[in-house]
């Protein structure tokens, strides 16, 4: 059992505390924001992620499991110092580190000798060090531990990950570090700090690639009358590739794909390194959700002006409620400034979104259909899939699907007179 200081309760910050916890550590979880404190004390959450309530609350019962208002008291009886903190895209691209370094300024002073501060937040090459040289203290081992999780599977990726990557200086207190997860045993990577801190980077770089590269023979297969699932499933066969992330869709967003690539080629750029080839992939993908918007113009006739559309999903995956750069929104908002009238529902969002002011949220599907002239399919919600279609084209005012995910059963919808959409069909 291990004394672990967790500083940040966001999305990153809970899973980790929750995880640790129930390998049988003592975690204290801080936050500068005492609302939320408050809430998680009580075992409310403020994101949506399966399974992450019912194990904070089991975790507080247990008593491994505490949250606390403020940095400094939670490190002060902690040995290893977890720092989960924003680290947004700033004007230029690279990672903002304010939140971060605010948060190190506040444990310098309360850290025990021997302690290790470990970053778990995506940095840019060099921030251990950085780190470092903002504590001052020869007592104290700053590692760099990236994390590895998707949202909607974050307990999973967390309790059985595919690797445990631990990077410093300091062997043995990244040795330290990686003890924690003896009983998960998962593979370990034991290097140094700034390979630790690329590898994040480098996965989510490489994931977006592979996206941009499905969307990109979507395209093709919608030119040449090829189908992109078998050509995927056929691909996937191949164990050098594999079955992982060859699904089209509207194109790539999130939390962490768009901030991320653009922060490599930041830390390309400051190594004098043209990272062309990662340029192009964001440029593509932006063209991938331009092509998506153009489906739906399509559809109605080349102006979508006054024309309601529905729109199901929008979130940027199924399975959590996070809107950050959301395919769907920036899909949306392309429509909307076309000045179609848009009609959404998404299981995980209530209200408008930031972005999005001007949406209709329906309390249900077909309640977003209601009258619509085209309906535009943007995130792969299960019960999406499961729609009665009869009474879809019922409520549907023209019979005009664009799939963006190819979630729903396209042959059906075309003998119900549908005309259908999807992506690399």
């Amino acid at each position: 059992m291990v004394e672990i200081a967790v500083i940040g309760a966001g999305y990153v910050g809970l899973t980790c505390a929750a995880g640790l916890a129930s390998l049988g550590h003592n975690v204290a979880c801080a936050d500068i924001d005492a609302d939320r404190i408050a809430g998680l004390q009580q075992g409310r959450l403020p994101i949506h992620e399966p399974g992450m309530a019912e194990l904070v609350q089991r975790e507080l019962r247990t008593g491994r499991l505490d949250f606390l208002v403020g940095a400094a008291e939670a490190s002060a009886r902690a040995e290893l110092h977890f720092m989960c903190l924003p680290t947004p895209q700033g004007p230029d691209g690279a990672a903002d580190l304010t939140y971060l370094l605010g948060a190190v300024a506040e444990i310098a002073p309360v850290l025990a000798p021997g302690s290790v501060v470990v970053n778990k937040s995506t940095v840019p090459v060099g921030t251990a060090k950085l780190v470092a040289t903002s504590i001052g203290r020869d007592d104290v081992a700053v590692v760099s531990h990236p994390e590895f999780l998707r949202e909607g599977s974050a307990l999973a990726d967390f309790l059985a990950p595919d690797r445990i990557v631990v990077g410093g200086a300091d062997q043995d207190a990244a040795r330290r570090v990686a003890k924690l997860y003896a009983e998960i045993g998962a593979p370990v990577l034991q290097t140094d700090a700034e390979s630790a801190e690329l590898i994040k980077y480098a996965s989510n770089a490489f994931l977006a690639t592979k996206l941009t590269f499905v969307n990109e023979m979507a395209e093709v297969c919608e030119q040449v009358g090829a189908d992109i699932d078998d050509v995927m499933l056929g691909m996937g066969y191949d164990k050098r590739i594999g079955t992982a992330y060859l699904q089209p869709g509207p194109g790539w967003g999130g939390s962490c794909f768009p901030k991320d690539t653009e922060a490599l080629l930041h830390i390309a750029a400051s190594a004098q390194v043209e990272f062309d080839f990662l340029r192009n992939v964001i440029a593509l993908n932006g063209r991938h959700l331009a092509r998506v918007a153009g489906k739906v113009t399509a559809m109605l006739d080349g102006d979508v002006r006054g024309k309601r559309v529905a729109a199901w999903g929008l979130t940027f995956k199924a399975g959590t409620d996070d809107l950050r750069e959301s395919p769907a929104i920036a899909v949306l908002r392309l429509l909307a400034e076309g000045g179609a009238d848009i009609v959404a529902y998404d299981p995980a969002v209530t209200g408008p979104p930031e972005r999005l002011p001007h949406v209709t949220i329906a309390t249900n599907p077909l309640e977003a259909a209601l009258d619509a002239e085209c309906l535009v399919v943007l995130t792969e919600w299960p019960e999406l899939a499961a729609v009665d279609l009869d009474e879809l084209a019922a409520a549907m005012r023209r019979h005009r699907v664009v799939d963006a995910r190819n979630l729903l059963d396209r042959d059906a919808l075309v003998a119900r007179g549908f005309h259908h959409a999807g992506v690399g069909r």
